[in-house]
């Protein structure tokens, strides 16, 4: 199987790996956001305009779907990473372990 990432989808912004970590479920924005908050102790804090843009270029670019939309007049939706996504996901794991492993050289 042919892999879909190209090698403009590398690195990922931080912002887009957690969320892309935080999607590893079905979340929704503001789940999104406290997970992020929590995983990196308050260092991460994705502001709403940053989070719903880099949503609507996730779901664009098939790294992420909608798992599950509500009725009514806000339609909070849910989402979750797609196969793609956690394919470019481990790809940017994979580059960040070579970095760190090769920064060990240092000690």
């Amino acid at each position: 199987m042919k892999s879909k990432i190209s090698e403009k989808d590398l690195p990922l912004t931080e912002a887009v790996f957690y969320i892309l970590l935080a999607l590893r479920h079905p979340n929704h924005g503001y789940g999104i956001i406290q997970e992020v908050g929590e995983m990196t102790e308050q260092r991460v804090v994705l502001g709403a305009g940053t989070l719903y843009g880099a949503i609507q270029t996730l779901e664009k670019k098939g790294w992420i779907s909608v798992y599950n939309e509500e009725a009514g007049s806000r339609k909070k939706k849910e989402y979750l990473i797609t196969e793609t996504g956690r394919e470019v996901f481990f790809a940017e794991r994979e580059r960040l372990t070579e970095l760190l492993e090769n920064a060990k050289q240092m000690e």
